[in-house]
């Protein structure tokens, strides 16, 4: 084995060590944009001991076979890989990556490289490959992550990585169609705003970038309502320029382990082969809405140029291999929240909560005989100590257990009004069950309903009976509700906040309560209640099942029509008691039994205007 070679660069950049981590840890993008080859995963269902992998890739048509340890990192300060070679000119390879804040601001970046040749053609080629392409590259690279990251803009794909395949005409054609589409609802100046740029997105954006978006992610970045764009891009799947997927998470890795084009295609078993950890899926957590271009627009065709990045797995905020017998300590900038400390090889966890009145230090020995059951209690910068005493190799992975709000999950989706009106046919397989996670079930009914047809005859109290009903849709549609079905003259709705399906029902009553002159008063019974429901599907659409559900439509009959009642569920949101108090409402609590649920008295309130 020949001398080790080590190149060194050092950058001072503009912008912080936080929001450059995103482009700089992303290594499939940087591999690509510093010109390393398209990799091929051998053996990609069989992993190697602590995540390690078996790759390969042909340069100058020379083939090249590696085996790859897992990243080890800091979040957002450092991060490294090492490689071993079977095959070309080299015997090992590793990269490590710093950023160091500047206490004027910005980051002094240093990353360096140690390569081994394996023989005498490495030494020749090795050398050359580092000067006259990765090291221009990186150069490049590093100086356009940094204006990304202070802009926040996407930059245009250049024509040396892009594989991408267009058809500008069409994309023109369905951008109309999409503007037009978007200028009769609410705020139409600001949703053609973004239907615009998310066009210009899809002609311009990186592969990676465009490949598999996240809506909530692309409205954080653009500093536009979340909602707006999730609107949008619903749209623009509507009339063929996005398509959408459901990717189904693993618990543990947060990674898409597999993604289907229609909620019938979901699987509620599903195995994350990275983790080697079988799991359940739920609409609340495990299964995320993303868009790609439709292919008749653009054609994306994705290449890896890496494994295991930091970038895939957000949520970890440092990742360790540690030898048997090693020792290593870190120090560990965290924002205040609850942690997880595990190893990939061995079972159970260490759980830590950091705040600022948390210990400024703290010891984890990793054993055969499991972790403290004592949860750590940490300050927000702090010095962790690891001992591995197992005999082992372990990975060792800091993650945060706060799952990221960008992600646009299914519960979520399915309970609005404009997915259900766009994609009515979006349902499970028959027979499929999903937890859905927390819901707010609403049940309304038209008071002396029946009474109201004998007086005004048929026809008439039809046509009063359907008026109500596009009074409430349109107000459950308002307060980001969905309408899950009617029955006769009752209906049935969810809402994923409380305090808005009770909103929203108080205004209903009133605008019923006083019909514009020459109208009829019409008095609606609501109950509302929230709490775990189960999605299913039936008549061919979504609905949903449960006591939750049960409950709900118990209270509605409790109701006079003047009035909401709730469970003390809802009556125990904060947004609920702060609606409550700032607008005045009458909240009375009574108790009693619900049918079918007679071993049990509830407590409830009745809650109406003044």
């Amino acid at each position: 084995m020949l001398r080790e070679l080590h190149n060194r660069w050092e950058f001072d950049l503009k912008s912080s060590p936080e929001s450059l981590w995103p482009f700089v840890a992303d290594t499939n993008r940087f591999n690509r944009d510093t010109g390393v080859p398209e990799i091929e995963i051998k053996d990609r269902k069989k992993r190697l001991r602590n995540a390690r992998r078996k790759v390969r890739l042909s340069i100058y048509g020379l083939p090249v076979e590696w085996e790859e340890q897992p990243f080890e990192w800091i979040r957002p300060s450092r991060f490294g890989v090492e490689r071993t070679y079977s095959k070309g000119p080299m015997a090992r390879l590793r990269v490590l990556a710093q950023l160091i804040e500047k206490p004027e601001g910005g980051t002094h970046l240093v990353y360096e490289i140690w390569a081994t040749p394996r023989n005498l053609l490495g030494s020749v080629v090795v050398p050359l490959q580092v000067r006259l392409v990765v090291g221009p590259r990186l150069l490049k690279a590093i100086r356009k992550y940094d204006e990304m990251a202070s802009s926040t803009q996407v930059e245009p794909p250049s024509d040396s990585s892009s594989q991408s395949t267009f058809d500008l005409q069409r994309l023109a054609a369905l951008k109309q169609k999409l503007i037009a589409d978007v200028e009769g609802g609410e705020s139409p100046e600001q949703k053609i705003a973004i239907a615009e740029r998310l066009v210009d997105f899809l002609e311009h954006g990186d592969d990676f970038a465009v490949a598999r978006i996240r809506a909530y992610k692309l409205a954080d970045d653009w500093h536009e309502p979340r909602r707006f764009v999730l609107e949008v891009c619903l749209r623009a799947t509507r009339i063929g320029l996005l398509d959408f997927q459901w990717d189904l998470l693993c618990p543990l890795c947060r990674g898409p382990q597999e993604s289907g084009l229609s909620l019938k295609d979901i699987k509620t078993d599903v195995h994350c082969e990275g983790c080697q950890i079988n799991f359940t899926v739920n609409f609340d957590r495990y299964v995320e809405l993303t868009f790609r271009p439709n292919p008749a627009v653009r054609r994306v065709e994705m290449s890896s140029f890496c494994i295991g990045s930091p970038h895939f797995t957000p949520h970890v905020v440092a990742q360790q291999l540690l030898p048997a017998g090693d020792k290593r300590e870190l120090t560990l900038p965290l924002e205040s929240g609850s942690y997880r400390l595990r190893a990939l090889e061995l079972g159970g966890s260490q759980e830590l909560t950091v705040s600022p009145e948390g210990a400024a230090a703290a010891q984890v020995t990793l054993s055969n005989n499991g972790w403290n059951e004592e949860p750590l209690r940490v300050s927000e910068k702090f010095s962790l100590a690891l001992n591995n005493d197992t005999g082992a190799e372990q990975l060792l992975i800091l993650e945060r257990l706060e799952w990221s709000d960008q992600a646009t999950t299914a519960a979520e989706v399915t309970a609005l009004q404009m997915f259900r009106d766009l994609f009515a046919t979006e349902a499970l397989r028959p027979g499929e069950q999903i937890s859905v996670g927390t819901l707010t079930v609403l049940f309304t009914d038209l008071r002396h309903s029946t009474q109201l047809y004998r007086e005004i005859g048929d026809a008439t109290a039809f046509g009063r009976v359907m008026n109500h009903f596009d009074v409430v849709r349109k107000a459950i549609a308002e307060h980001d509700g969905a309408l899950v079905k009617t029955i006769g003259d009752a209906v049935m709705a969810v809402f994923r906040s409380a305090a808005d399906g009770l909103l929203a029902m108080l205004e209903v009553q009133r605008a019923l309560a006083e019909p514009p002159e020459g109208g009829m008063p019409l008095a609606l019974k609501a109950g509302l209640n929230t709490g775990p429901c189960i999605a299913v599907t039936l008549n061919d659409r979504l609905d949903y099942f449960g006591s939750t559900v049960n409950m709900a439509a118990r209270l509605e009959g409790l109701s006079s029509g003047a009035d909401v009642i709730i469970s003390r569920s809802v009556y125990d949101d904060e947004r609920v008691r702060e609606l409550i108090e700032s607008n005045g409402y009458s909240a009375d609590p009574f108790e009693m039994t619900l049918k079918g649920f007679e071993n049990e008295r509830f407590e409830l309130w009745r809650v109406s205007r003044r």
